[in-house]
C-alpha cells in the first residue's frame, strides 16, 4: 500500500477517535471542569472581598464572554478533540508507514503497538510528571513556563523512546528478541526517570514559591485573610483527581481507537488487493 493511502486513513482514524474521545469528555471531564470554574469564581470573589477590606478600591464586572460557555464545553471541545484526533492520525500514518514492511507483524498488531508506543510517550510519560489540571489550578503567570517544561517532557521521552529503541536492536542478537524488548524498556524507563527528577516542579516555580513556598504542584491552598482565618478552602482533591481520571482516560481511549480502526481499514484494504495481486500474476 502506498503512503498516500496510509494518510488518508490515518486522517478517518482520527477522525473517529477524536469523536470518541470528545464523546467521553463530554460525560465525565466536562462536570469537573465545572466545578473548578465554580471553584474559581468563589475563590476570585473571596479574593477580591479581602482586598476591599484592606482598602483597595473594588474590581470592575467581569469580562463579557466572547464565546459562552455552553458553546466551549460542547462544540468547541468536539471540534477541539477532532482535530487532535486528526493531527495525531496524521502523526501515526507516518509513523505506521516507516514501519510496514520492516516489521513482521499483521497490520492490526503493528498499529496498536504504534498507538501504544505514541499514548506512552506522548502523554502518559509526561502527564506523570505534568499531570493535566482543570481551570483554577495553575497561576496564570506561569502559562509560559508550564507550558515549556510540558514540552521539554514530550520531547525528553520521545528522546528516550529513540535511544531505547537503539538499545535493543543493538542487543537483541545477543540476548534474543524477548530480552531485548526488557532491556529497551527499561532503557526508556531510567531515562524517563532521569529526566523527571531534572526537571522542576510546577509549585517550584519561581512565582509559586515567592507566594507559598516551594511545593510539588500548583494545586491553590486555602485562602486566608490577615490573621490566618481560612475564609475560602483550598482546591477541592476529589475534582482535581477526577478530572485527571477522565483526563487520562480520554487520551488512552483516543489512542486506542485510533490503532484499531487504523488497524482495521488497512487490513480490510489489504484483504481486497491480495486476491487482485494473486490473480494478475
Amino acid at each position: 500500500m502506498e503512503a498516500r493511502s496510509f494518510v488518508l486513513r490515518g486522517v478517518l482514524a482520527g477522525a473517529v477517535a477524536g469523536v470518541v474521545a470528545w464523546l467521553f469528555s463530554l460525560v465525565f471531564a466536562e462536570p469537573q471542569i465545572e466545578a473548578a470554574i465554580a471553584y474559581e469564581e468563589g475563590r476570585g470573589a473571596a479574593e477580591e472581598a479581602l482586598a476591599v477590606a484592606a482598602g483597595a478600591a473594588p474590581v470592575g464586572g467581569a469580562e463579557e464572554e466572547v464565546v459562552s460557555r455552553g458553546v466551549q464545553a460542547t462544540l468547541g471541545l468536539g471540534i477541539g478533540m477532532v482535530g487532535i484526533g486528526i493531527a495525531l492520525g496524521l502523526l501515526f500514518a507516518v509513523a505506521y508507514t516507516l514501519l510496514h514492511g520492516r516489521v513482521a507483524l499483521r497490520p492490526r498488531v503493528l498499529a496498536l503497538l504504534v498507538a501504544g508506543a505514541g499514548f506512552l510517550t506522548l502523554y502518559a510519560t509526561p502527564f506523570v510528571k505534568y499531570p493535566a489540571s482543570p481551570p483554577a489550578v495553575g497561576a496564570d503567570e506561569t502559562i509560559g513556563d508550564r507550558t515549556a517544561l510540558y514540552l521539554a517532557m514530550v520531547i525528553g521521552s520521545l528522546v528516550a523512546l529513540a535511544v531505547a529503541v537503539v538499545v535493543a536492536r543493538a542487543v537483541r542478537a545477543r540476548v534474543g528478541t524477548w530480552n531485548a524488548a526488557l532491556i529497551g524498556g527499561a532503557t526508556y524507563v531510567a531515562l524517563a526517570a532521569v529526566l523527571m527528577a531534572v526537571l522542576p516542579g510546577l509549585g517550584e516555580l519561581t512565582i509559586n514559591a515567592a507566594a507559598g513556598g516551594p511545593r510539588v504542584a500548583e494545586t491553590p491552598l486555602p485562602l486566608r485573610d490577615p490573621a490566618g482565618t481560612i475564609v475560602f478552602p483550598g482546591f477541592d482533591a476529589d475534582v482535581l483527581y477526577a478530572f485527571r481520571v477522565a483526563s487520562i482516560s480520554a487520551q488512552a481511549l483516543l489512542w486506542g481507537v485510533l490503532g484499531l480502526v487504523f488497524g482495521a481499514l488497512v487490513e480490510r484494504r489489504l484483504a481486497r488487493t491480495e486476491p487482485t495481486v494473486a490473480a494478475a500474476s
